[in-house]
C-alpha cells in the first residue's frame, strides 16, 4: 500500500469538498446591478444588468463559478447603438437578456424612450457588440428562444416579452428583426400586477415559462408556468410563487423585492437562478439600487423545479457550489491615462459630450469641462461616476479650483437622480475659493456648510453608513445628512446611488481630476 498516494488522494478529496462546499455571500453583484440575465458557454459563465441613464449601457460580468464576478465590458459603447438624450432615473435601457446561440452571443434589450427593443450580436463577450438590430414590436423585457420544428426541422427564432397585459410570444427573423406569423398572449402570470422579465427554457418535452410579478418593489415575485406546445395552454406552477420574500419567513429579512430571475444550468449538471432584489439600509429605506443575487435551484427530470429548497434568501448562503476560481479585486483608486481606456467601473450620465472629457491634455489626469448642463438638469452634465457598492463605503477625490471662472463649482456628489443628491464642492464666488455641501432635495436646495478657503486645492470625501453621509473636507468632518432623503423610497426611480465626480458652470471652467477612490 502507497501511503504516500493515499495521502495525496486524501488531501485532494478533501480540497474538492472544500472548493465545492464553501458557500457563497449575496448578493454577487452588489450596488446597482438589476434585470440580471445569465447564460454558460463552456466552462464560461456571462451575465449582464440593466443600466438605465447610465453610459455606456449594458454592463458585462465574466465568472467561472457562478459566485465570483469580473466585469469585462459593456454591450453598448456607441451613442449609434444607446441613444439616451435626456432620460432620467425612470428611463434608458430597460432587462436585457443575454444568450449564446450557434457561436454567436445575443443580448436584447429595451431602450424604454428611445426607439424600443433591439439586440446587438458579438462574437466574443468583450465585444466590440453590433450596431442595433430593431425588433418589430411593442413592449419590454424582451428575451430570445431558439427551438427546432417538430414537422419541419426548422430552426426557428422566438421573439417573448411583456406587452398586451401578459407575456407575448412571436416568431422572428433573427437577421432582421421583424416578425413572423402571428403574435399571441401566452400567459398572464397569476394575477399580480406588471407580469414581465420572461424567459422560456425547454426540458424534459415541456416548455418552462419563467416570468417576474408584483412590480420592482416589496411585492415582487418569481413565477412559473409551462407546456408542452410553445404556444400554450400553459400550466401555473402548483407552488407559485417559486419565490418571493413577501411572506411571513421574508417580512424580517434585510432583503426584500427579491425577483426577476434567470436559470442557467452549470457545468455540474446543476442549476442555478440570478434575481434582483434589494437590502435594506435603514429598516424602511435602501439606497444601493437592486442587485444581483443568486439560489440554487433543484430541477429533477420531468419535475417542476424548487427555488433555494423553497428558503427565502439570505447574505450568507450556506450550500455547495461550484469550485470556486476567485479573481483579483480591482484597484481602490481609479487613475487616468492617455494610453488606456476608461475604467470599467466608470459611467457618464447619457450620452457624453465628448468634448468636455480627455485624458491626453494632461498626463495622469481627466480633463473636465463644464458644459451647458448641470448636474440638476436632464441630460449630460459633465460627470464621471461609480457605483456605491457596499453600504459603509467611502468616496475620495481631490479638485484644485483655480482653474474654476466665477459662479464654477466642482466637487464630489452622491447621486440618486437630478433632484435628489447631495453635494461637497469647490466653488468660485467672487475670486475666491469656498468649500460648500449642498443638498437638493426635490425642489429644494440647500447650502448647509459654506468654508472660505486660503488654499485652491482641497480633499473631499463622501462616507456612507446606514443611516448617514458624512462629508469631510481634508479629512475634517464639516456635514452630516440622512440617507433616507434620496433613498428610492423617497426619490422613486429604478436606479440606485452613484459616487460622481463633476464640474459645472461658465464655460471655460475645468479641472484636472488625478484619480477617484472607492473604499
Amino acid at each position: 500500500m502507497n501511503i504516500k498516494k493515499i495521502t495525496l488522494s486524501i488531501i485532494a478529496a478533501i480540497a474538492f469538498i472544500t472548493a465545492s462546499a464553501q458557500g457563497f455571500t449575496n448578493p454577487i453583484i452588489p450596488g446597482f446591478h438589476p434585470d440580471p440575465s445569465v447564460c454558460r458557454v463552456g466552462d464560461d459563465y456571462y451575465l449582464v444588468n440593466s443600466s438605465f441613464q447610465f453610459f455606456p449601457g449594458v454592463p458585462i460580468f465574466h465568472s467561472k463559478d457562478l459566485v465570483n464576478w469580473e466585469q469585462i465590458g459593456h454591450c453598448l459603447t456607441r451613442r449609434s447603438q444607446l441613444e439616451l438624450r435626456e432620460a432620467e432615473n425612470w428611463g434608458g435601457i430597460w432587462a436585457p437578456t443575454i444568450r449564446h446561440h450557434n457561436g454567436k452571443f445575443y443580448m436584447i434589450v429595451t431602450n424604454q424612450a428611445n426607439g424600443g427593443n433591439f439586440f446587438v450580436t458579438a462574437d466574443r463577450p468583450e465585444g466590440p457588440w453590433s450596431d442595433p438590430i430593431w425588433v418589430d414590436q411593442d413592449g419590454i423585457d424582451p428575451t430570445l428562444f431558439w427551438d427546432t420544428d417538430p414537422k419541419t426541422g426548422k430552426e426557428k427564432c422566438y421573439y417573448v416579452g411583456n406587452a398586451w397585459g401578459g407575456i407575448l410570444l412571436t416568431e422572428i427573423d433573427i437577421n432582421t428583426g421583424k416578425r413572423i406569423g402571428e403574435r399571441k398572449v401566452v400567459w398572464q402570470g397569476t394575477g399580480g400586477r406588471y407580469p414581465e422579465g420572461p424567459h422560456i427554457y425547454k426540458r424534459d418535452g415541456y416548455y418552462y415559462l419563467l416570468i417576474a410579478e408584483g412590480g420592482t418593489e416589496f411585492s415582487h415575485k418569481v413565477t412559473m408556468a409551462r407546456s408542452k406546445n410553445i404556444w400554450g395552454p400553459y400550466e401555473g406552477h402548483p407552488g407559485n410563487p417559486v419565490m418571493t420574500h413577501l411572506t411571513q419567513k421574508g417580512q424580517d429579512s434585510n432583503i426584500q423585492g427579491v425577483g426577476h430571475a434567470d436559470i442557467v444550468q452549470a457545468t455540474d449538471g446543476s442549476y442555478w437562478a440570478v434575481a434582483l432584489a434589494f437590502r435594506w439600509q435603514t429598516g424602511t429605506h435602501h439606497l444601493l439600487g437592486r442587485e444581483t443575487f443568486l439560489m440554487p435551484v433543484e430541477w429533477k427530470k420531468g419535475k417542476w423545479p424548487v427555488f433555494n429548497n423553497g428558503e427565502i434568501l439570505k447574505t450568507r448562503m450556506e450550500c455547495p457550489t461550484l469550485p470556486q476560481h476567485p479573481f483579483a479585486q480591482p484597484e481602490k483608486t481609479i487613475t487616468f491615462s492617455n494610453d488606456k481606456e476608461l475604467d470599467l467601473r466608470l459611467n457618464y450620465l447619457c450620452n457624453p459630450v465628448e468634448d468636455n472629457y480627455s485624458q491626453s491634455e494632461r498626463p495622469g489626469y481627466m480633463r473636465m469641462r463644464a458644459g451647458n448642463k448641470t448636474i440638476n438638469d436632464a441630460g449630460s452634465p459633465t460627470f464621471l461616476g461609480v457605483r456605491q457598492t457596499a453600504i459603509d463605503q467611502t468616496c475620495t477625490i481631490t479638485v484644485n479650483a483655480s482653474t474654476l471662472r466665477d459662479g464654477a463649482r466642482s466637487g464630489l456628489t452622491v447621486y440618486m437622480g437630478k433632484e435628489y443628491h447631495y453635494d461637497i464642492d469647490l466653488a468660485k464666488k467672487d475670486g475666491k475659493t469656498v468649500a460648500q455641501v449642498v443638498y437638493r432635495l426635490g425642489k429644494l436646495t440647500h447650502v448647509a456648510q459654506e468654508i472660505a478657503l486660503d488654499t485652491d486645492e482641497a480633499t473631499l470625501a463622501i462616507r456612507g453608513t446606514a443611516h448617514d453621509y458624512h462629508f469631510l473636507l481634508n479629512g475634517k468632518e464639516i456635514a452630516v445628512m440622512d440617507t433616507k432623503f434620496i433613498s428610492t423610497e423617497t426619490a422613486g426611480g429604478f436606479t440606485g446611488i452613484y459616487f460622481g465626480a463633476f464640474v459645472e458652470g461658465p464655460r471655460g471652467s475645468y479641472i484636472d481630476l488625478p484619480s477617484i477612490t472607492i473604499d
